[in-house]
């Protein structure tokens, strides 16, 4: 694969996640989004109408974020979380996994945590991606957590959130790769802030990006990213 700035920017997430921000703040986020051609914007469940006006008939995606940040929502409210958002116009959910209950080896609750989204979702045709919060885990951990995701009919494993201690890292990102093994999709995503470290995970083989800092990103590309990398 040779990355273009073109292509880099089809595989981002645009992140429009912190909490202050403001109606005209999720508008301009989704205009970024447009211009930039990116894969989807994600945005705050109370924004996802909003966004999905916005960005109608674009080509980007409205993704939102479940039981964000900490993910220990009871299930029955992120399943809830999930059919609303559908109702609102989100085609694509990023579910951030009971830490907690993991991490208390509670495995059977997380796989089935998961799959309560996933049951919302899959009728939809709703794409779900489930957030480890990896800084908090081992790499075995992470393993372990992307076969619960993959056992719960999720389709993509995802790094982090971005609001806590750690980033993506590239072990991290090998990790869920060489697990998934082709079974289920890998969005690296938390402190990619520069072109260089986005077409870094793309060419590990990750599938999607999960960045804030999309313009900086793309607009710091080297002068000849429209041909390759």
């Amino acid at each position: 694969m040779t990355w273009t700035r073109e292509k880099v920017a089809a595989t981002i997430d645009h992140a429009v996640l912190k909490p202050s921000l403001t109606d005209q703040d999720i508008v301009q986020g989704c205009q970024l989004g447009k211009k930039y051609q990116v894969a989807s914007v994600c945005v705050r469940p109370s924004d996802v109408a909003a966004a999905s006006r916005e960005l109608a008939g674009s080509g980007v995606k409205v993704s939102m974020v479940v039981g964000f940040p900490h993910g220990a929502n009871r299930s029955e409210v992120k399943a809830l979380e999930a059919r609303l958002a559908i109702q609102d116009g989100a085609q694509e959910l990023d579910m951030v996994m009971n830490i907690g209950k993991f991490l208390s080896g509670q495995y059977d609750y997380v796989r089935d945590d998961i799959k309560a989204v996933v049951n919302e979702a899959k009728p939809h045709g709703v794409l779900v991606k489930v957030i480890f919060e990896s800084c908090f885990l081992t790499l075995e951990q992470v393993a372990k957590a992307t076969e619960l995701s993959i056992a719960a009919g999720a389709d993509f494993v995802k790094t982090s959130t971005g609001f806590a201690d750690g980033s993506a890292t590239p072990e991290a990102v090998a990790t869920m790769i060489k697990t998934a093994a082709g079974r289920i999709k890998v969005k690296p995503s938390g402190g990619i802030r520069d072109y260089a470290k986005a077409v870094a995970f793309l060419e590990q083989g990750a599938d999607r990006l999960g960045v804030g800092s999309t313009a900086a990103v793309l607009d710091g590309a080297p002068a000849n990213a429209d041909d390759k990398y």
